[in-house]
């Protein structure tokens, strides 16, 4: 008798063997519940926004090819300018690491998937509908969202209704984002592996750990101010316009209160993915592995209490500037801890210099350049001579570029192996980082 039901039960199990559940073809992905599908959406995605931002760069650099109007109209020039900012950091740089985040996490904690599975793909899917509203505002009356990425009062009350898509595409990708947080930390806090302690994580779960509550605490503040700039537009109210009483500064105080923690948001899983390449090419542990934890939370603490210093030249009080002038020094001296550790990392390492290398090298020497210029801008005297000037733009590029998009190339050249089984090649990868620095 034993023998036969244990025939039986084999003929069962074998029967529901190719019994595949999984959905194929377009339902894999439109349906997908996986985080490492879902995170290969999100990287695409965000590579896709990189292509069409670095489009709208070009049109930019382009028209800057020599003074006076070469190809654009002064108005499509705003359009272009405003656009490649708000394209290049929510559509590019922000997936780019929830991408990353998706795929890495569960992996590096010994989790099967991220804590809300459904919950993780609605909040990639409402990226391509906000991009459809963000682009789609370029063919609105009166085109695109003209007023700068950081879309200042009052010039978003004289924009068209590319202006109102821009809003609703924000309010979008901030839901998002909050949605992508909260997984991240629910993943991170509930499932990790027994015995993972939080101090014994991999510096890339930390790093997203902090961003994620950074971008709870920060997203819904973005809302606030552009759901005042709709109100004030369509509905009668004067939060931003001095007629009715009310002051276009304060949109400036509400926005950088959400914008400072963003550029801090957009580095720190850059932080992660370089403190993870370092040590594995310099064949040692971390160095300062806990000093790293602690000053990732110092920075992101102290992003709260800087965001004045983009408002020098807003006349404000001598005891304010004194404030944001030191609030913002002392943001330094974390990110040297960092920058120390790498170093520290590397020394009498032995060292080789695969392609994920020279990006996180490329990137440390490239990154301290931007972080000096921006300690000098820290400095009112200086930054109310060189407000809105490229001097600005160079230092928060040199962060952005050499920082959050060299940390992504080191950081898919060293994990796409594990994510495709196939090794990128060496040569175009060196000829990649060389062009690139």
């Amino acid at each position: 008798m034993s023998t036969v039901s244990s025939t039986h039960d084999h003929a069962h199990t074998h029967d529901h063997a190719h019994d595949d559940h999984t959905p194929h073809g377009w339902r894999r992905w439109l349906f997908a519940t996986n985080h490492k599908d879902i995170g290969t959406m999100y990287l695409i995605f965000s590579f896709v926004s990189l292509m069409a931002g670095g489009v709208m760069a070009l049109g930019i650099r382009l028209e800057l090819f020599q003074p006076g109007l070469q190809f654009l109209r002064p108005e499509f020039f705003n359009q272009l300018t405003t656009m490649h900012g708000l394209v290049m950091v929510f559509g590019a740089i922000m997936p780019a690491f929830v991408g990353f985040a998706n795929w890495m996490i569960p992996l590096q904690i010994g989790a099967s998937d991220m804590a809300f599975a459904r919950m993780n793909n609605f909040s990639f899917w409402i990226l391509p509908v906000a991009a459809c509203l963000l682009f789609g505002s370029f063919l609105a009356p009166g085109g695109a969202p003209a007023g700068g990425w950081t879309l200042y009062a009052p010039l978003t009350s004289q924009m068209g209704p590319g202006l109102d898509m821009g809003i609703f595409a924000l309010h979008l990708l901030g839901a998002s984002s909050i949605m992508g947080s909260i997984n991240i930390i629910v993943t991170i806090l509930n499932m990790r592996a027994p015995g993972l302690t939080l101090m014994k994580m991999p510096m890339f779960c930390w790093t997203w750990l902090i961003t994620a509550y950074l971008l709870i605490a920060v997203m819904p503040v973005l809302a606030g101010a552009i759901t005042m700039v709709l109100t004030d537009r369509h509905f009668g109210t004067s939060f931003f316009s001095a007629v009715g009483g009310g002051d276009p500064i304060m949109f400036q105080h509400i926005f950088w209160f959400f914008g400072h923690p963003e550029v801090y948001i957009m580095i720190l899983p850059a932080f992660g993915i370089i403190s993870e390449i370092v040590p594995a090419f310099s064949r040692k542990t971390l160095f300062g592995y806990s000093s790293m934890v602690y000053a990732t939370a110092s920075i992101a603490i102290l992003s709260f209490i800087v965001w004045a210093h983009h408002m020098f030249a807003t006349g404000m009080p001598v005891t304010g500037q004194l404030f944001f002038m030191y609030a913002t020094m002392l943001i330094a001296v974390p990110t040297g801890v960092k920058i120390f550790n790498w170093v520290a990392t590397m020394w009498k390492g032995s060292m080789t210099f695969e392609t994920p290398m020279l990006w996180s090298v490329g990137f440390i020497f490239v990154f301290t350049m931007g972080g000096f210029t921006g300690l000098i801008l820290a400095m009112a005297p200086i930054d109310i001579g060189v407000q809105d000037t490229y001097y600005v733009v160079a230092h928060f590029h040199y962060v952005l570029v050499a920082g959050s998009l060299f940390a992504m190339f080191a950081g898919f050249y060293y994990w796409c192996p594990k994510w495709t089984g196939y090794m990128a090649n060496e040569t175009r990868g060196k000829i990649h980082f060389w062009t690139s620095m």
